[in-house]
Formats: structure tokens, sequence, C-alpha cells
């Protein structure tokens, strides 16, 4: 039988800890801590959100948790954005608290870049108009998820209908905020649940992109989970499944 094991889990973009609900509910029906967080200015915390919250907001606020609650060996699974720079943000500051790391469809970025690079010039030119447009100077609003539904996987009227309610819109300095690593989180063992992109291709792109140097180098273990952005939403109990095996 497996150990209890405490899970920190981190949402992306315009998330709280609401989406993270059917797969904390899996990993406590396996005798799990789960502390499934949301980040200053959404979800519940919506109403924090400022334009100076940005992702040394959302770092504080991972390690606030984890000394004030006196966690430790933390499962620290970010999904896309957290994954992306908050994961290993929190990691290169306290590894001694942490026994692994998870990203879920997404990949530790290299020292330096911020989450807005990873997307193509053209989105980035959207999204910033999008913010002084329609986000007061400081903020991206949610997309029309229902305009996007094929894009969002096998979610369900209830999941599609969940996430066009709780969405906020998300401090644009969270995304503009260069990551900033010394290495120390590379020490420790790496998930990768994968579901838009497989191994091989990031080990593809890799070569010549460098947003994803960080996520081929290293001991990597990878995990197929096949569908669309937001595993927690469409397939839940096989996320975690996914996560209850990696504290075995």
């Amino acid at each position: 039988m497996t150990a209890m094991t405490t899970y920190v889990l981190l949402p992306g973009f315009w998330l709280g800890a609401w989406a993270w609900r059917d797969v904390a509910a899996g990993l406590r029906g396996h005798g799990h801590d789960v502390r499934p967080l949301s980040l200053t200015g959404m979800g519940e915390r919506a109403h924090l959100a400022g334009p100076g919250t940005d992702l040394a907001t959302h770092v504080t606020d991972v390690l606030n948790l984890i000394r004030y609650e006196e966690l430790h060996d933390v499962v620290l699974v970010g999904h896309s954005y957290a994954g992306a720079v908050v994961v290993p943000s929190v990691a290169d500051r306290v590894p001694e608290r942490i026994s692994r790391l998870v990203f879920v469809d997404s990949g530790p970025l290299p020292d330096g870049m911020c989450q807005a690079e990873f997307t193509a010039p053209e989105q980035r030119e959207r999204d910033e108009e999008l913010v002084r447009t329609a986000g007061h100077g400081w903020r991206l609003p949610p997309p029309p998820w229902r305009e996007r539904a094929a894009a969002l996987g096998e979610l369900s009227e209830e999941a599609l209908d969940r996430l066009t309610r709780l969405s906020v819109p998300q401090p644009w300095a969270t995304a503009t905020t260069p990551v900033r690593l010394t290495g120390a989180w590379k020490r420790l063992p790496r998930l990768h649940v994968l579901c838009g992109f497989t191994a091989e291709r990031i080990r593809a792109m890799a070569a010549t992109v460098p947003a994803f140097r960080e996520m081929a180098d290293g001991d990597w273990t990878h995990r197929d989970l096949p569908g669309g952005h937001w595993p927690m939403l469409d397939r839940p109990r096989e996320l975690a499944a996914i996560l209850h095996e990696a504290a075995a």
C-alpha cells in the first residue's frame, strides 16, 4: 500500500483551486493529503488581483503554503503556466521540501524567459491588445471557452459551464515576469504528463527552440495522457491515477 503523500496542485492561466476538484477527490480517496491552491488574484482570491500581481507574488503564495503549513516531501504539481514558471521557481528555492515535480501538459522554461515568450509572436500581440483594450491595461481576460470547445478535449457540459462561470482574468504581469533560477530544482525527480505533445516531439523541438530546452534535458519520466490541455477537467480520474502512481 502506498504511504500518504502530500500534493500541492497549482492551476494554469485563468483557473483556481476549483479546477482540481475531481483530481483532489481521487487522490484523497487513496488517503493522500491534497492542497489545491488558488494563486493570488485567481479563483476565490480574485478580489486580491492588482497590476502588481506578478510571478513573484505567485511563487510567494506557494512558498508560504509550504512554510506555514509545515509541508515536507511535497509532490509539487503544476498545470500550464504554473508548471512552466511557478513550479521550478518554488523548487529552486526550497528543494529540500520537495520530493517530486510534476508538469501537466507543461514544462519548465529556461532561466530568464517569461511565460508570454512561450506563445507565438502573433498570439502574444493579440494577448497584449486584449490586455490593453479589455483588461484595463493589466489583465488578460479568459478566452471564450464555448467558442474554443473543439480544442478543449472531451469536456462535459458541466466542465465547460464551470470554466465559463469560474475563470477570471489573469494578471498580465504573471506572464511577463522572467523566471529566475539557479538550477537547484534540477536535482529533483521530474514527471511529465503529456497531453498535447509527445516526448519525441519535445526532444525534436528542443534542438531548435530554446523554450523546450529544459523539457528535454535531464532525467525525466514521461506519462502520456492524450486529450485536451485541461486533463484535470476532461480526464480527472486518469490524471489522479497517474499522480497516485508517482508517489509509489
